[in-house]
Formats: structure tokens, sequence, C-alpha cells
């Protein structure tokens, strides 16, 4: 875990603009807030457990941010807005410009690149999971930064093998959605749930292939 919060951190301290450096108590701040958060959830929380472990005066919080829901917000919008969504895109690039003869070499490729994305970047997409569900402002930086980057791009790749007759007939949004929880599922418990059992990423990756696939295929194909 310590590990991978430093890269996160170090990620996310990269981020910030000239003009816009975090003070050294913020940088404090802003890691035990997501060592916590990450353990504990935002709700159990408390801004004395965060100062404690930071080493600073639980005023200080109050001085950098003014409420709890503050520094939250302060944690995961700049990843959301600014690491995220290029991110996510830059690195997808590489998936969704590369040529795939069949829809199951696409399925491979992703699965594999938002494997290596979720393993690196675990305690902040933790806390993302946890808290978007009860955050508005968090859902409204996931659908306006992330989502419209990766999916109209998606959806015409999906439509490309449909056309080509490798995939059934069904709206391709949907035919996402059910494709994605299949990769998710396998992509969360192995980096999230139980990362430190013993997995064979690729057995696993087409197990996971071969059974979308064999749902997605057209009976006459």
């Amino acid at each position: 875990m310590a590990d991978e919060m430093d890269e996160w951190l170090a990620s996310l301290l990269r981020l910030s603009d000239e003009d816009d450096k975090m003070t050294d108590k913020q940088i404090k701040i802003i890691q035990a807030a997501v060592e916590i958060f990450a353990e504990k959830g935002y709700a159990a929380t408390s801004t004395s457990e965060i100062a404690q472990k930071a080493g600073v005066a639980e005023g200080t919080i109050f001085r950098h941010y003014r409420t709890k829901k503050d520094l939250l917000i302060s944690i995961v919008t700049p990843v959301m807005a600014k690491l995220v969504a290029p991110f996510v895109l830059r690195d997808f690039n590489k998936v969704l410009d590369s040529h795939y003869e069949h829809f199951e070499d696409f399925l491979r490729a992703v699965m594999r690149n938002r494997l290596d994305f979720v393993v690196k970047n675990a305690p902040i997409i933790k806390i993302m999971l946890h808290e978007i569900p009860f955050h508005p402002e968090l859902q409204r930086q996931f659908r306006e930064k992330v989502f419209p980057q990766v999916a109209d791009r998606v959806v015409r790749i999906v439509q490309r093998f449909q056309d080509r007759n490798e995939l059934v007939e069904m709206p391709p949004f949907a035919l996402l959605r059910m494709a994605v929880s299949v990769m998710a599922g396998y992509i969360l418990t192995r980096s999230l749930i139980l990362p430190d059992d013993d997995w064979d990423d690729e057995a696993e990756i087409e197990r996971a292939v071969a059974f979308i696939m064999h749902g997605l295929t057209p009976a006459n194909h």
C-alpha cells in the first residue's frame, strides 16, 4: 500500500500548477486522508484522525480545507479532472488506435491495459468507488470528464465488428455494459478485493474473454 500511495501522491503533485504548489503540510494532510479514506471510508473518518496521522493540528486542516468534504473533493477532483480522464484517454489511445482482427483481441488489450491502471492507482480508485455513489459532485466529474472521452470511441469499435457480423445485434452501449461488467469484476477483485491471492492474470483474462464472446457471438457465425 505504501508504494502505491507514494506513486499516486507523486502523480497528484505533478499535476499541481506552478502557481498552485501544495505546502508540506497540505501534502501530509492529503497523504493521511488518502490512507484513512481508503481504509475506513469517508463517513467513518474524522478530521482529528487525519490530523493525527498527518502530524498537524486539526485547525491546520481547516485553514486549507473548509470542511472534510472539501478535503475529499480536493483529493478526488484533480485525479478525475487531470489524471484519470487524460490518462484513460492517452493510455487508451494505444488500445483504441490499434488494429484488431477480432473483437476478442480488442477485449484482451482492454483488460490488460485497465488491469495495469487499476493496480498502479489502487488507493485513489478505492476512494472513488466508495464515494462516487454518495457525492453528486464526483458523479458529475465522472460524467463530464471521464465517460464521454472513452464511450463514443469504444461504441464505434463495437459497431465496426457488428457490421462484420462478429457481434450480436443489440444497442452497442448495452453490449459494452455487459462486457465491461465481466472485465471489471475480475479487475476489481484482483486489484482491490483480493490483491494478495495468487492470480494468473493471463489465464483469467482468457476465461473472461471466452465468457464474453460466448454471449456476444451471433448464432450463425
